[in-house]
């Protein structure tokens, strides 16, 4: 899995519940199509990422469909999500 690009978004949180900030990336990722979770129509990676006075996590990530937005019933390996986890962090918005 290689990711090629992202868009990022901070998510607001109008009543002040939450604690620290949270991103939600949509990262686009390639794999390779031998790849059990390659798809003709492109495959995404949401990932909400996690910023708060104890450091930064992933608490949630799912695959999905890039032209049907299908979610899919995939996980990340364990070298993939600190891929993914460090990926994040590089790309925070300032």
């Amino acid at each position: 899995m290689d990711i090629t690009g992202h868009s990022v978004e901070k998510l607001e949180d109008p009543f002040g519940l939450l604690l620290g900030d949270r991103y939600e990336f949509f990262l686009y990722v390639d794999v390779d199509e031998d790849d059990e979770l390659y798809s003709e129509k492109g495959i995404g990676l949401k990932v909400i990422y996690v910023v708060d006075e104890n450091g930064s996590t992933i608490p949630t990530y799912h695959f999905y469909e890039n032209e049907t937005e299908k979610v899919l019933d995939f996980e990340l390996e364990d070298d993939e999500v600190e891929l993914v986890y460090e990926y994040c962090k590089q790309h925070l918005p300032t």
